[in-house]
């Protein structure tokens, strides 16, 4: 068998490889599909890898298939090296190659369409081999088990399964319309919320509640919870935005969400001097997968979003 195997021996690998990628795939028929072949191909190697080896790798039957002990024991012995191999190819390709590939990147929808879809032509421009697949979704998808590349996610903490970069820190900021105002009682402290119409994020059942920590450091630590009520609570914040400017009530928005029609005096800041805490969340993160070599497109769409969004948001 050795002789045999000297002779061959730089092909074998690659019917190695082929084994592992049927014992991960779990079928003749998934792993052709996987590998871009006819399923008798993949059956003629695994043939061959088995006179090679002496012994069965691969028990089939009509129904099932699975790898012996033996069969086992090889892909799990040579999985560390194919992921060497791998990650050398990959590197290499990077050194020599322009930045090329799909990066599957999911983020919230709001903060999407608000800001990052805004980001992304000028780094399809620069890097024009490069696509990018936006998923706009306020589900927390699984990163890895969904197969996306990157996350932007408004956070508080990231979770330890991924390898996170801060992007910015945003704030929350009370909003209302001027036609609003000019109509209502006026608003001096976080109090006075509870005789205004309030437009909500619903996070839980029952009467929401605002929390607000004052800015003032004159004072010792004050913090003023009040409990809101209104005709509209919407789970998105460009909704409560568009709600806020149409006069509905009052809204805690992202500053995110907020910048823009602050900006063009579609919504006035309320409060200044008190800090809106426990709504939304106090950062923006970049999250992946743990990986022993970055893609260079996921790492050049990383560095392209640190430099966007670098400052935050200015309300």
């Amino acid at each position: 068998m050795k002789s045999e195997f000297k002779r061959g021996g730089d092909v074998w690998w690659g019917h190695v490889y082929w084994l592992s990628v049927l014992q991960e795939q779990g079928s003749f028929t998934a792993a052709a599909t996987h590998l871009q072949v006819s399923k008798a191909a993949v059956s003629q190697r695994m043939r061959e890898l088995e006179t090679v080896v002496g012994a069965p790798l691969v028990q089939r039957t009509t129904r099932s298939l699975r790898l012996t002990e033996l069969g086992l024991r090889l892909v799990e012995d040579t999985r560390e090296a194919f992921a060497h191999i791998a990650d050398t190819f990959v590197r290499a390709r990077d050194e020599v190659d322009e930045a090329r590939g799909l990066v599957r990147l999911t983020a919230p929808v709001a903060l999407a369409r608000q800001q990052l879809v805004a980001m992304l032509p000028a780094f399809l421009q620069r890097y024009p081999a490069i696509r990018v697949q936006l998923d706009m979704s306020d589900r927390l998808v699984n990163v890895v088990g969904d197969g996306f590349d990157l996350a932007v996610r408004h956070i508080a903490t990231p979770p330890d399964t991924l390898v996170a970069k801060h992007l910015c820190a945003t704030r929350t900021v009370l909003v209302a319309s001027p036609a609003y105002l000019a109509r209502a009682t006026p608003i001096k402290n976080p109090g006075d919320l509870a005789h205004h119409p309030c437009l909500t994020y619903p996070r839980a059942s029952g009467q929401p509640v605002w929390q607000f920590v004052s800015r003032d450091k004159r004072r010792r630590t004050d913090t003023q919870s009040v409990a809101v009520n209104g005709s509209l609570a919407v789970n998105n914040s460009e909704a409560l935005r568009d709600a806020a400017v149409a006069g509905l009530g009052l809204s805690l928005l992202p500053d995110f969400s907020a910048q823009a029609a602050l900006a063009s005096g579609a919504l006035v800041r309320l409060l200044p001097q008190w800090d809106a805490v426990g709504v939304f969340a106090p950062s923006v993160y970049a999250l992946r997968a743990y990986s022993p070599h970055v893609p260079k497109a996921t790492r050049l769409l990383i560095d392209h979003l640190a430099v966007q969004f670098a400052g935050g948001f200015k309300v």
